[in-house]
C-alpha cells in the first residue's frame, strides 16, 4: 500500500514538472531567426550600397519589426536623395494557406512598408503595390526557416 502511495505521488510529481516545463517557452534567437521572423542575410540584396532592400514578417502579420523600421528608414533616406526614382513595393508570403489569402497578406505587407515610407517623406506617388503572394518564394523548402525568408516586402527599383 506504501509503495503504491510513494508510485502515485512521484508519478504526480513527475506530470507536475513535465506540464509545468511545457509551458515555459521563450522565443528563441537562432542564427537566422528571431521567433518567427527572419534576421539572417543569406537572401537579401541591396535597393543601393548598403540599403537592404527587402524586410520581413512574422506568420500571418503585416506589423513591421524594428529591425524592418530600421531597413525602411534607411530606403527612405537613398530614396528621398534619389529622388528621380520611382519604387515598386513587392508583397510576398510563405507557401501556407490559399492563393487568395496569401495575395491579399502580401497586399497588405507591401501596404505596410509603403505607408512607413511615406511617414518619412516619400510620396505615394513614387511608390506602387504589388502583391506576389505565395507565388515567387526565395527559399523553396517547406521548414520553419523557409517560410521566414519568403514572408516578406521587397523594394525595387522601377525607373
Amino acid at each position: 500500500m506504501k509503495l503504491n502511495k510513494i508510485l502515485k505521488n512521484t508519478f504526480l510529481v513527475f506530470a507536475a514538472c513535465l506540464v509545468l516545463s511545457a509551458c515555459a517557452t521563450k522565443k528563441v534567437s537562432t542564427g537566422q531567426m528571431q521567433g518567427d521572423v527572419y534576421t539572417g542575410t543569406d537572401t537579401v540584396e541591396y535597393l543601393a550600397d548598403g540599403v537592404a532592400d527587402r524586410v520581413f514578417f512574422a506568420t500571418n502579420e503585416t506589423v513591421l519589426t524594428t529591425a524592418s523600421r530600421e531597413t525602411l528608414r534607411a530606403q527612405a533616406a537613398w530614396l528621398r536623395k534619389n529622388s528621380s526614382i520611382n519604387v515598386v513595393l513587392e508583397g510576398h508570403a510563405d507557401e501556407r494557406g490559399t492563393r487568395e489569402y496569401n495575395l491579399a497578406l502580401g497586399e497588405r505587407r507591401a501596404n505596410a512598408a509603403k505607408d512607413y515610407l511615406m511617414t518619412y517623406g516619400i510620396s505615394s506617388d513614387r511608390i506602387s503595390v504589388l502583391s506576389y503572394g505565395k507565388e515567387r518564394p526565395v527559399d523553396a523548402g517547406s521548414n520553419p526557416l523557409a517560410w521566414s525568408k519568403n514572408r516578406r516586402s521587397v523594394t525595387v527599383k522601377a525607373n
